[in-house]
């Protein structure tokens, strides 16, 4: 089950957090998310703005993510590449899952996808991992964008044609 993201929720979610930070870093990715992010605080703005959500199963958290709706002001500029779709999205961001059990992915592109025709998402070149995922998905690479910060990502769109 796919639910709004709750207040009482936040230390499983620190804790889906650091299973996933593991994973990255055992992955050949261990410069994403550090230095504490996601934090706590970023979380706790996610989940009272109503954008970030969690599977659910038997009571037990096992993933995560936020989907925001309304331009990114990280897309605005995009490098070596182009956005192939300029109508509204959305766009997947700190996505995580417990290890516990497969299909979490595609069961929040699922429900992304319930919402919009568009979606978008980035990644550090180093998570492979991802990049191999949003492929198989139908994700096609979009350029390179830079964080608020100054990092690179790589940058990544759906789009589902109409029917």
């Amino acid at each position: 089950m796919i639910r709004n993201a709750r207040v009482e929720d936040l230390d499983a979610l620190m804790e889906l957090y650091a299973k996933a930070k593991e994973f990255m870093k055992a992955h050949g990715n261990a410069s994403q998310w550090t230095g504490g992010h996601p934090c706590r605080e970023l979380l706790e703005s996610d989940i009272e703005a109503g954008q970030l959500y969690v599977v659910e199963d038997s009571g037990k958290l096992n993933g995560v993510m936020a989907l925001i709706s309304g331009e990114d002001p990280t897309y605005r500029v995009i490098e070596r590449g182009a956005w192939k779709w300029t109508e509204p999205y959305l766009t997947i961001h700190r996505i995580a899952s417990s290890g516990a059990r497969k299909g979490i992915f595609t069961e929040f592109l699922d429900f992304a996808r319930s919402k919009s025709r568009s979606i978008r998402i980035d990644t550090k070149d180093t998570n492979v991992v991802m990049q191999n995922c949003l492929a198989a998905h139908g994700f096609q690479y979009a350029g390179i964008i830079h964080l608020a910060n100054g990092d690179e990502r790589l940058a990544f769109e759906f789009h589902e044609p109409e029917n």
